[in-house]
């Protein structure tokens, strides 16, 4: 079995300390390790470092291979440009095939939270196992606690077997990030899995599928394989991504293949997608509050705090986010985490690049 991480995110919601140059994977968001490295450890207690493939984009291949000094540099995918996840997933299962057509792939996100590194691991083995034996492509879903509008849904049909005690469900449809009360009503009719990104199938089968129902990229990737380790290999790649159009797995493949089933996962994820979502994963104070760096707090509820240079001070405030780095303050409601992207996007626009 392999994993392939995909690590080419711009961590948009998470400036002021998500930068173009340092991203959110590269960066210790809530613990002493990077999100990168704890996506590597979490997964090598089931694959060893010489089958771990990390796809990232040019400006970070440095820091990545610093950051991950136990992966074969040659396991370390370079993008020339990001073009969403079908050719990031393209290009790695070429790699693999390279090796060994039939080989099982686990594709994760380098920006997730997994509560027990264990349980993700027994379902991955599942997966692995089904994906072996069906030539099916497996996505992992998990089961929803609240009417969340921020993650695309699988909703399932009739469960086709089992592998050590996880239910394997025929999924009938993909849904895109809902409105609140479409929220509701797919919690309420209980057939509905959040979409996690995790994949896990054969090599072959993801290439066959790709070159069914996206055969631009398969049909323009494909010659790289024959380039890798020669000397114009980069060359190659860059030709290739140049000529193809970015689009996700989900949009491209998933949605329209006939050989998806899913896993209920149960591993406390988190895809970790905003400010928000690190406060709900963070241990918090008895008022709430989740503090990390130096702060004091007056009449202040459940607030999250980073502010590892200065001393803040919030008073009267809930429900807030406070992120302070060397050049920038941000400021916002908690419910409004998504948005700090727009920040971004506005930074852009006035062509302030020092702050991005």
């Amino acid at each position: 079995m392999y994993c392939v991480i995909m690590a080419g995110g711009k961590g948009t919601r998470f400036w002021p300390r998500s930068r173009a140059a340092v991203p959110k994977q590269l960066l210790n968001v809530w613990g002493s390790k990077t999100m990168l490295q704890e996506s590597v450890e979490r997964i090598s207690r089931l694959v060893p470092p010489e089958r771990i493939i990390v796809v990232v984009g040019r400006e970070h291949a440095e820091k990545t291979c610093q950051q991950l000094p136990l992966l074969l540099p040659e396991n370390v995918l370079v993008e020339p440009v990001g073009r969403n996840t079908a050719p990031c997933i393209c290009l790695a299962a070429l790699q693999i095939a390279r090796k060994n057509p039939h080989a099982v792939m686990a594709v994760l996100a380098a920006d997730h939270f997994i509560a027990d590194a264990q349980a993700l691991c027994r379902c991955l083995e599942a997966a692995a196992t089904i994906a072996q034996q069906h030539d099916c492509l497996v996505t992992i879903g998990v089961a929803p606690d609240r009417p969340e509008t921020g993650y695309g849904y699988i909703q399932y049909a009739n469960t086709i077997g089992q592998h050590n005690g996880i239910p394997v469900f025929q999924v009938r449809k993909f849904h895109e990030k809902p409105n609140r009360e479409q929220a509701k009503a797919f919690l309420e009719q209980g057939n509905f899995l959040w979409n996690s990104g995790m994949f896990v199938w054969k090599a072959s089968t993801i290439l066959e599928e790709v070159r069914t129902f996206l055969p631009d990229i398969y049909n323009k990737l494909l010659p790289v394989q024959a380039y890798w380790g020669m000397p114009n290999a980069q060359k190659v790649l860059e030709e290739a991504y140049a000529a193809i159009e970015g689009i996700s797995i989900d949009y491209g493949v998933m949605e329209k293949s006939t050989r998806v089933v899913t896993l209920k996962g149960d591993f406390g994820w988190n895809d970790v997608g905003s400010w928000s979502a690190v406060y709900d994963i963070s241990p918090k104070d008895d008022q709430g509050n989740v503090i990390q760096g130096t702060a004091v707090t007056i009449d202040a509820e459940n607030n999250l705090i980073y502010s590892p240079e200065k001393l803040t001070a919030v008073i009267g405030l809930n429900d807030i986010i406070v992120v302070e780095t060397a050049d920038a303050l941000l400021v916002c409601r908690k419910d409004q985490a998504q948005d700090v992207k727009k920040v971004v996007e506005l930074l852009e626009k006035q062509g302030k690049k020092n702050y991005l």
